[in-house]
């Protein structure tokens, strides 16, 4: 009994996401204030990035985070088990891992169709994968840039130890490596005036919440202004343009 009702919460939370994501569509749709804008946002385990979203004001500007981590943390802590390497990695762990990437593609999905403004989180690892993604929107009309949270190697495995999901210094550093090595990549596949790079390293060691933040706020203030100014243009695109002619059309109908 136990099972089937654990079963039946995953369900009903799966349908939940779905229906919100169905909601911000109808509630935005063509009238959204980032339409046709997509932030690629890399930067490995420890990097900070979840904080630096928050600083760089994204939400605000109407953008909607693709991100299958959370899903996958909630699954895991409704299943009872923690993040830890053993149990992220066992059998359980990954077919949990497995559903949340699922759930959050369908949301994704969603996001897409509506042609709202998106942040797709990742490691930024795996630059062709970014490249294929980045065609892939831009075929659609959608414009593109990437926001790159850096960070030294010591930094990062410092953080990663006090993180729910550690992940460990030994699959950390491959991570973070490849990251370094792709960011030449994603200057050029973005163009230098779309690519913001925030360097998330001297914060360590400072204890004061307030100078913190000053730090922070120095380093993500022309990704905040470059961000913002970006996502405010009049979409480019011949094929956005005729998308939204469409529906402003189908709305006086």
């Amino acid at each position: 009994m136990d099972f089937l009702m654990l079963k039946f919460q995953q369900y009903i939370n799966e349908q939940a996401i779905i229906e919100q994501a169905e909601l911000d569509l109808i509630n935005e749709g063509v009238n959204d204030p980032a339409i046709f804008k997509a932030v690629f946002l890399a930067g490995g385990p420890g990097s900070g990035k979840s904080f630096i979203v928050g600083k760089t004001g994204l939400g605000s500007f109407g953008f909607r985070v693709v991100n299958s981590d959370d899903a996958f943390e909630n699954s895991m802590k409704k299943a009872g088990m923690e993040m830890n390497p053993d149990n992220i990695f066992s059998v359980k762990g990954q077919e949990l891992r497995g559903k949340a990437s699922k759930l959050t593609a369908a949301k994704q999905e969603m996001y897409l169709k509506g042609r709202l403004g998106i942040v797709i989180d990742g490691t930024g690892k795996d630059s062709a994968k970014i490249k294929k993604q980045k065609q892939a929107l831009e075929k659609m009309g959608y414009e593109t840039a990437i926001i790159i949270v850096n960070t030294n190697l010591e930094s990062a495995v410092d953080r990663d130890t006090k993180r729910q999901r550690s992940i460990g210094k030994k699959m950390l550093e491959p991570m973070w490596q490849a990251v370094q090595d792709n960011i030449g990549a994603y200057q050029q596949m973005f163009g230098q005036e779309n690519t913001f790079i925030v360097d998330n390293s001297d914060v360590d060691g400072v204890t004061d919440k307030k100078e913190i933040l000053k730090l922070i706020d120095k380093k993500t203030m022309a990704a905040y202004k470059g961000i913002g100014a970006w996502s405010k243009r009049p979409v480019k695109a011949s094929r956005a343009k005729k998308w939204i002619k469409s529906e402003l059309k189908n709305k006086t109908r």
